[in-house]
């Protein structure tokens, strides 16, 4: 019975003892900041989320909104750098608060969806922002 529980003490020991070394090896020469990048990467932001499930259900943006490429409407990512750069407030045009920035050619297009987004709550409306504004440079 005692060589039992010794056998399996020093089991338990060397499997902890060699958890601890993989784990060392794996970060070695590995700036702090490349592990806290990957940390950041498996982790998105839950609003990001949100925002994608709104843009391609509810709000219908996906319709006319493709990420890199134009459609019907410009490209996430053209909308995206836009309001970036500009400090431009997405939600506000959302709520048909605020003029179109992007391609008021398009905005009479864009007017049909309005009564959907309206009638979104704020956070829904944040989590879209969030979603778009992710695909800024």
């Amino acid at each position: 019975m005692k060589k039992t529980v010794m056998s399996l003490t020093v089991t338990a020991t060397l499997l902890l003892i060699s958890c601890g070394q993989n784990k060392e090896q794996e970060n070695f020469g590995k700036s702090t900041e490349e592990q806290t990048v990957s940390i950041t990467e498996a982790t998105p932001n839950p609003l990001i989320n949100e925002g994608k499930e709104l843009f391609e259900g509810k709000g219908t943006c996906v319709a006319c909104h493709n990420p890199d490429k134009k459609i019907i409407g410009p490209s996430i990512k053209e909308i995206a750098n836009l309001y970036k750069t500009t400090n431009s407030n997405i939600v506000a045009f959302l709520k048909e608060e605020s003029d179109p920035i992007v391609d008021p050619s398009q905005y009479e297009i864009m007017k049909t969806n309005f009564s959907i987004t309206k009638k979104m709550s704020d956070k829904e409306l944040q989590a879209l922002e969030s979603y778009i504004l992710s695909y800024a440079d």
